[in-house]
C-alpha cells in the first residue's frame, strides 16, 4: 500500500508538472513569519541589521517520499539603496526528489516612510526557476504486464530532464508601530515549465496578509509583557485557494501559535526567541479524511538576527512576529 501511495504521488506531481492543462502549486510553509522573504518581497530589510533564515518542512511524513521543502535566505537593510536587499533560495521535492523545484532569488526593497507613523515598503524579486524530473523513478501503463507486473521498457520520451527559466515577483508592505498589511503576486510573467511539447504555465499566486501586535497591558511592548497576534494570510493560485487564521501568543522568550487552515488542519507551534536567535516547531494536524494516513506535517525554522552600525534617522524596523 505504502508504494501504491508513493506511486499515486510521483504521478501526481508529474502530471503537474508536464500536463497540457494542468498547472503547478508552490509549496507552503506554516511559518509564515519565519521566512518572511518567501511570503513578500517587501520584507528584505525590514528587520535593518543582516538577518538568516532557514527553514525545513516535512509534508505527510507517514506517506514515505511525497513532499520535502528546504528555504534559506540572507537580507539586510542598506541605507545608500533606502531599502533592502536580500537572497532566497528554494527547493522543493516530491516522490523521493522524483520532481524537484528549485528556486535562486535576488530581492529588492524600496522603504517610504509615509507619515511618522506609518511607512510602505515595495519589494522587487528576479528569480531563476529550475523544475527537473527523475524519469527513472517514474512508471508507465505500458510498462505493465497482466501477470508479472511492471517488466517492460516505456515507450515515454525522456530526453528532456530539467527546464529553467526566469520568474518574476513583486509585493508592498504597509506598517505602523503594532498593525501591519501587506499583499504579494509570484511568477508574474507565468513561466513555461513543461517538459514535453505543450505549454505548463506556472500560474500567478496571490497572498494577502495583515496582523497586529496587541500587549495585553499597556500601550508599549515591553520585553517581559505579554503580546497577542491575530493574523490572516490568503493565497489564490489559479483554482487553488487558502485562507489562514490564527494568533500568536509571546511573553519574553517564548512564543506560542495556533492556525487554523480551510478546513483541511490545525497548526500548532512553539518558539524559542532571543535578540539573536530565534527558532521554532510547528505541527500540522490533519483535520481532514486524510488524518491517519498523512501523519501531518513538521516545520522548523532557524533565524540568526545579527547586530549592526545604527540606521540613519528615519528609518523603521517592521514588529511582527518571528513565526
Amino acid at each position: 500500500m505504502k508504494k501504491l501511495y508513493v506511486l499515486l504521488i510521483a504521478t501526481m506531481a508529474l502530471i503537474t508538472g508536464i500536463s497540457f492543462n494542468a498547472n503547478a502549486q508552490d509549496p507552503q510553509f506554516t511559518q509564515f513569519y519565519a521566512n518572511p522573504l518567501y511570503l513578500n518581497p517587501a520584507f528584505a530589510g525590514s528587520a535593518n541589521c543582516p538577518r538568516i533564515c532557514m527553514n525545513f518542512r516535512d509534508e505527510w511524513p507517514n506517506i514515505p517520499g511525497t513532499f520535502v521543502t528546504y528555504s534559506g535566505s540572507y537580507d539586510q537593510h542598506i541605507d545608500a539603496l533606502s531599502g533592502g536587499i536580500g537572497i532566497l533560495a528554494t527547493q522543493d521535492e516530491a516522490g523521493n526528489a522524483t520532481l524537484t523545484t528549485s528556486n535562486l532569488s535576488a530581492i529588492y526593497a524600496f522603504q517610504l516612510p509615509v507619515t511618522r507613523t506609518f511607512t510602505i515598503s515595495a519589494g522587487f524579486q528576479a528569480t531563476y526557476h529550475q523544475k527537473s524530473v527523475d524519469w527513472s523513478k517514474l512508471t508507465f501503463g505500458d510498462m505493465i504486464d497482466a501477470t508479472r507486473g511492471f517488466v517492460y521498457n516505456s515507450a515515454e520520451n525522456s530526453t528532456r530532464t530539467s527546464v529553467g527559466v526566469p520568474d518574476f515577483s513583486a509585493g508592498i508592505l504597509g506598517y505602523s508601530k503594532n498593525v501591519f498589511f501587506g499583499f504579494s503576486a509570484d511568477h508574474l510573467t507565468q513561466p513555461d515549465e513543461s517538459f514535453v511539447t505543450g505549454a505548463s504555465q506556472l500560474p500567478i499566486k496571490y497572498t494577502a496578509h495583515a496582523g497586529a501586535m496587541i500587549p495585553v497591558n499597556g500601550h508599549s511592548i515591553q520585553d517581559d509583557q505579554v503580546v497577542i497576534s491575530p493574523n490572516v494570510i490568503f493565497q489564490k493560485q489559479q483554482d487553488f485557494q487558502q485562507l489562514d487564521l490564527g494568533f500568536y501568543a509571546m511573553k519574553g522568550p517564548i512564543v506560542g501559535g495556533l492556525w487554523y487552515r480551510n478546513q483541511d488542519a490545525l497548526m500548532l507551534l512553539i518558539g524559542f526567541q532571543t535578540k539573536t536567535v530565534k527558532m521554532g516547531y510547528s505541527y500540522d494536524v490533519t483535520i481532514s479524511k486524510l488524518t491517519e494516513q498523512t501523519a501531518g506535517s513538521h516545520e522548523l525554522s532557524l533565524i540568526f538576527q545579527f547586530s549592526c552600525h545604527p540606521h540613519k534617522r528615519g528609518f523603521r524596523t517592521f514588529n511582527c512576529p518571528s513565526f
